[in-house]
C-alpha cells in the first residue's frame, strides 16, 4: 500500500481553532501520521504543524478515512482529551456506505479485535486474544446495492468499523483492505468521520464539531 501513497493537495481545512484545540477535516487518502521512509512523510499532523506549530497529536483517523480530528495546542489540553478518549467520553459519529441491504436497521456489533499478524495492517475477530469491540449502527437509507449507515464506536480499536461492517457481510465501499469485488471498485473508502463530541479542555463544557460528509 506504501508505494502507491499520492495524497491529495487539499488546503489545511479547520473547522475550529481558539487557545487550546485545534479541530480539522482531514482529507481522505492522507496519513494522520508520518509513516517509514521519505515517500510517507506528508501527513495531517506534519500539515498542521506547518500552520500550528505547537499542536499535539491526541489521536488518529486512517489513511483513507476522512473527517474529524482534533488536535491540542497546549499539552494541557493533549492531557485532558486524551484522557477523554481513553475513558470513552468522547462520543464519535461516523457515516459509511457499505455493500448491501443492511438489515435490521439497528444493531450492534461486539466482536473482539486482534491484528492479522501474517497480513498486517490487517485486523481480524479473535474471541481468544482479541480485545473488546463495541460499535452500535443505524441504516439511513438502504437499496439492494448499498446501505448508508450511521457507526457509532463505543471502542477505538485500529479498523474497528472496517472489520466489524465487514463481519456482517457488508463491507464499507471502496475498501482496499476488506472488500473485494465490485464492493472495491469505488474512488475512495466510503467512511467518513461526521461528528466528534468531547468536553473542553477549559472549563469543561460539552462541545461538539462537525464535517459534512463528502460522498
Amino acid at each position: 500500500m506504501s508505494s502507491d501513497y499520492n495524497p491529495p493537495n487539499d488546503p489545511l481545512d479547520v473547522i475550529h481553532s481558539d487557545h487550546e484545540i485545534l479541530i480539522v477535516n482531514k482529507p481522505a487518502g492522507l496519513l494522520s501520521v508520518p509513516g517509514k521512509g521519505p515517500h510517507l512523510a506528508d501527513c495531517l499532523i506534519a500539515r498542521v504543524q506547518d500552520a500550528f506549530p505547537q499542536a499535539l497529536l491526541i489521536h488518529r483517523l486512517d489513511r483513507d478515512t476522512s473527517g474529524v480530528m482534533v488536535f491540542a495546542l497546549t499539552p494541557h489540553a493533549q492531557r485532558h482529551i486524551g484522557l477523554q478518549f481513553e475513558k470513552r467520553y468522547t462520543k464519535k459519529t461516523y457515516v459509511a456506505r457499505v455493500w448491501g441491504t443492511l438489515e435490521p436497521k439497528t444493531g450492534t456489533v461486539d466482536l473482539p479485535l486482534i491484528v492479522d499478524w501474517e497480513n498486517r495492517p490487517l485486523q481480524k475477530v479473535c474471541h481468544e486474544t482479541g480485545k473488546s469491540a463495541q460499535t452500535d449502527w443505524r441504516v439511513m437509507r438502504s437499496d439492494s446495492v448499498e446501505s448508508r449507515v450511521r457507526l457509532m464506536p463505543k471502542t477505538g480499536r485500529s479498523h474497528q468499523l472496517r472489520v466489524h461492517m465487514l463481519s456482517l457481510g457488508h463491507p464499507i465501499l471502496g475498501d482496499p483492505f476488506y472488500a473485494t469485488g465490485e464492493a472495491l471498485n469505488y474512488p475512495r473508502l466510503m467512511l467518513h468521520s461526521e461528528e466528534l463530541r468531547l468536553r473542553h479542555p477549559d472549563g469543561g463544557e460539552g462541545v461538539r464539531y462537525r464535517a459534512k460528509v463528502p460522498f
